[in-house]
């Protein structure tokens, strides 16, 4: 049959893409229990918790009035902790830390102005050491790195000693002990910086009493970013840097890094918006899983730690923002050219890929799928911007012939953030009916090195606007896209886009939808 593009009949109704899916994250791996996080739209959005035994038996690890979810630098996220045996979690209703795992969640901080997140089992000395938010004040919050006793239970109130370990800074991140517990790493930066922009790694040794002392800067700086410190079994401190431009892995014994063989262009870090996303785990005593992205595309690797090499595997999926491992499994959340985002189990001889939960059971006949195609195109000031296209697609119909699709730009928010060429309901939606879509990793993204990201610095509202106009003229002078046809949508920082292109460039889109977009 033929039809003109933007006409077509699909079987992806709005209904089945509104209804949505689980969002998956939080993986951690405990012994041979494996946890993560669902958050359930069906349940206005409580984030549950989830274990899955050594026999394959998956359970709520949460009752039904529990919402696993901290707002510490109000993004959240590193809201529980699985180690040894015991599991703590922030109820999101009070802010309060839980040992949950009982018959009931025992809360283990009292009631108060305070928010925790980001948490370290401290096992020797029987405490966790974590983020903890303090809004007692009128101004801004206060961060600091504190140690919770778990002796007392429950803590009588906001005034009972929980140690400040240490303080100073606007923000704080990511501690982790060494395995013998005698040093802390830690990430810690102050304002305007975000952690993507510069954050300082520092290691201290923990004394005998449980205070931190002869603090030292490990790496970092205003200008440099540093993402997920953490420790090998050797008592290595590993991390990720973007000192030469690009976020690559080094550890604290030299000061060149660590994969010899990664691709110049690869990235394996990512923007800090939430506390407890990772790159890289150990999986035996002398390899890393990692994950790391090119143009946009993440993918899953392999490293020889005596040799430095890097080794792809399970190219079939794209890793998301968590994952943990054993010396012969990973577990991650993962997106997919042609399927939704999953919990999967990878074999690591093997490269084998079990789905332990799936965010949705919509299936899509592959004749509707669009998939995304990677496009590079000249932009402002001789400069190169990237993008992913994908073209109208229905196996049921076809357009008439020198027809051009109208295209829909989409502008992604954070604004440093990224599109991800994943499959999306939201976009098939279009696809399948006729239009063209283009997701815009305009200046300012993260995944294409440090000076790409530092594009939109001082020009925001100006190099993400161009960059959309420029991507859907390129693909209008391609015959890929209808110059009169053009539209442009948004959320957040990409809802501002979405004005600011429509304010001030009214001759470029024909119309716009703006989701919840600053203004």
């Amino acid at each position: 049959m033929t039809s003109p593009y933007g006409t077509w009949s699909s079987p992806i109704t709005a209904a089945a893409v509104a209804a949505g899916g689980l969002r998956l994250g939080g993986v951690q791996r405990d012994g041979a229990d494996l946890y993560w996080l669902e958050g359930r739209p069906a349940e206005g959005g409580r984030c549950a918790l989830m274990r899955r035994g050594p026999d394959g038996v998956t359970a709520e690890a949460t009752p039904p009035e529990f919402n696993v979810r901290t707002r510490v630098h109000e993004y959240g996220g590193g809201a529980y902790l699985a180690r040894d045996g015991a599991v703590y979690g922030v109820n999101f209703s009070d802010q309060r830390v839980y040992r949950l795992g009982g018959s009931a969640p025992e809360p283990i901080t009292a009631p108060g102005p305070f928010m925790y997140a980001d948490f370290e089992r401290d096992a020797r000395r029987n405490r966790l050491i974590c983020v903890r938010e303090d809004h007692s004040g009128t101004g801004e919050a206060v961060n600091t790195l504190v140690a919770i006793p778990l002796s007392q239970s429950p803590i009588p109130n906001p005034q009972s000693p929980i140690p400040i370990l240490t303080s100073g800074y606007a923000f704080y991140s990511t501690p982790r002990l060494s395995p013998d517990g005698s040093r802390l790493a830690w990430l810690s930066w102050r304002h305007p910086n975000m952690p993507w922009d510069g954050t300082e790694l520092r290691v201290a040794e923990v004394g005998a009493n449980g205070t931190l002392t002869h603090q030292r800067l490990i790496a970092g700086g205003s200008t440099e970013s540093i993402y997920q410190p953490g420790w090998g079994p050797d008592g290595t401190l590993y991390y990720v840097s973007d000192r030469d431009g690009w976020w690559r892995l080094y550890s604290d014994r030299s000061q060149a890094p660590l994969i010899t063989n990664a691709p110049a262009d690869a990235e394996f870090g990512r923007p800090q918006w939430i506390f407890g996303t990772a790159t890289w785990a150990f999986a035996g005593p002398s390899r890393l899983v990692v994950s790391y992205t090119r143009l946009g595309r993440w993918s899953l690797g392999l490293v020889d730690l005596a040799t430095g090499q890097l080794s792809p595997f399970a190219a079939a999926l794209q890793p998301h923002d968590w994952l943990a491992a054993s010396d012969t499994h990973v577990s991650l959340v993962a997106g997919f050219d042609a399927a939704p985002d999953a919990l999967v189990d990878v074999d690591i001889a093997s490269g084998r890929i079990d789905t332990i939960r799936a965010a949705s059971a919509v299936a899509v006949d592959p004749g509707y799928i669009s998939r995304a195609e990677p496009i590079a195109f000249a932009t402002d000031d001789g400069l190169t911007a990237h993008a992913f296209y994908y073209a109208p697609r229905n196996s049921d119909v076809a357009a008439p012939a020198g027809e051009a699709p109208p295209l829909i730009a989409i502008s992604h928010g954070g604004p440093t953030s990224a599109a991800h060429p994943t499959f999306d309901p939201g976009i098939q939606f279009w696809t399948s009916r006729g239009f063209a879509v283009v997701d815009v990793n305009y200046g300012g993204s993260t995944g294409y090195g440090r000076a790409y990201r530092e594009r939109l610095n001082g020009r925001w509202g100006i190099v993400d606007v161009h960059d959309v106009i420029n991507a859907a003229r390129f693909l209008a002078r391609s015959g890929r896209a209808d110059e009169q046809r053009l539209i442009i949508r948004g959320g957040s920082a990409g809802g501002y886009t979405t004005l600011a292109a429509l304010a001030f460039h009214p001759e470029v889109f024909k119309a716009g939808a703006s989701y919840y977009g600053i203004s």
